[in-house]
């Protein structure tokens, strides 16, 4: 087995196969039907009411990228604990459709989810879901095979995303309009025209080995799989997310509202955990990697430590610099990091960028859905206000002491 295939062969070792059917991704969208939706949400609501008040265990839902991070950490540092939580151990998962799926199910009640499946699953399921946090900002970026050297040059060729509702799909749009390209969705075997690019979606574990099988010219995904391609030489950063919009959110803390309801001290204590995993996974990237690779004590994900370290400790960004592979060093970026704080200017920005990606599936709630309204019907920042004030505020996270801010897209 060469070291490409490794990556998807790990993770289903581990309980994740890692290979997103047709079948999911029709189920997934089916959620939006009383027929499908409604038994999910039955068994959801029966889970709940299993536990009295705040005695429900926290259920960690997640995939393996660092995305997870923040999760990952505040479980295995106990930081649940701390707060008087009960904890389960953390469930890996296949694809963003089954973790949706489990969670609407109940089966999982804490995770991280792309902040534009959180709009589609309010909005477009009309599960009643809330962000109560960022989980983290930046950390993907769109890699594709070495001999690519421009994102013009991906015209007539294929392209993974991770999914349709993703900061990957909007971000990679973006791009390819502002080059005189096209996404379109055809059949692997279809005809591409020179301006055209198709969009295939894939597992994020899928993705390395169908670059270095020449399945794909690129893709668009949350690390460590950029950096997985890098040091395997089978791809390269072409550009980073968060050189394209400024420190944007990719995935948010997210739980049932019924919990920040019914359950509002529970709720309180998971974000005030994962807000402190956050900052002492700023300070403490080295340790951080050695928690989640496959040889750490809690063997959370596939990767190795060399990957994550590339990711987390990001000592080699100097040369992206060089290499222009970063456009706006005046923003001083990080490769991933670390912020709780759902500024309601992203929210509404998401909204108005969503309407003009193009997206498989019904869609049409986006047309109806006023930017504004979804920032503030779709967070709920009084917890995570609140574990801020815990830790020093914002500027503990080297942002300024506001709870409002300006977009920046590159």
């Amino acid at each position: 087995m060469n070291e490409p295939q490794r990556y998807h062969h790990i993770c289903a070792s581990s309980g994740c196969d890692c290979h997103l059917t047709r079948r999911d991704l029709l189920r997934l969208g089916a959620l939006s039907t009383a027929a499908v939706a409604a038994p999910l949400l039955a068994a959801g609501q029966a889970r709940a009411q299993a536990f009295k008040g705040d005695d429900q265990p926290v259920r960690i839902g997640y995939l393996p990228i660092t995305d997870a991070t923040p999760l990952l950490v505040a479980h295995a540092r106990q930081l649940y604990e701390a707060e008087g939580l009960r904890t389960e151990a953390p469930r890996l998962f296949r694809s963003w459709a089954q973790l949706v799926e489990a969670f609407v199910a109940g089966q999982v009640n804490v995770i991280h989810l792309l902040s534009p499946a959180t709009l589609w699953v309010r909005y477009g399921t009309r599960f009643p879901a809330k962000i109560v946090a960022w989980n983290h900002t930046n950390g993907s970026a769109l890699t594709v095979a070495p001999q690519i050297g421009s994102v013009r040059e991906l015209g007539g060729k294929t392209v993974a995303i991770p999914f349709w509702y993703s900061i990957h799909n909007i971000v990679l749009q973006r791009l390819l309009r502002e080059n005189g390209l096209v996404p379109v969705v055809r059949p692997r075997d279809g005809t591409l025209r020179d301006n055209e690019v198709n969009l295939v979606v894939l597992p994020p574990a899928e993705m390395v080995s169908a670059l270095a099988g020449r399945a794909i010219a690129g893709f668009i995904v949350a690390d460590p799989f950029n950096a997985a391609a890098e040091t395997l030489g089978v791809g390269k950063v072409l550009r980073f997310t968060g050189d394209v919009w400024k420190d944007h959110a990719c995935c948010v803390l997210t739980l049932a509202e019924r919990d920040t309801v019914e359950r509002p001290e529970w709720a309180q204590r998971v974000t005030t955990a994962t807000v402190r995993a956050q900052l002492w996974v700023r300070g403490n990237q080295t340790e951080t990697a050695k928690l989640l690779a496959r040889d750490g004590p809690g063997k959370y994900t596939p990767h190795t430590l060399q990957v994550l370290n590339k990711v987390l400790t990001a000592t080699d960004y100097e040369s992206y610099e060089r290499a222009g592979v970063v456009l706006h060093r005046d923003w001083q970026e990080r490769r991933i990091d670390f912020q709780p704080y759902p500024y309601p200017s992203y929210t509404e920005e998401l909204v108005k960028s969503l309407r003009l990606t193009h997206v498989e599936g019904q869609a049409a709630f986006l047309n109806e859905l006023d930017p504004a309204f979804a920032a503030r019907d779709l967070v709920d920042d009084r917890f995570v206000r609140r574990a801020l004030e815990q830790v020093g505020g914002l500027p503990a996270f080297g942002r300024p002491a506001a709870w409002t801010r300006r977009e920046v897209l590159g």
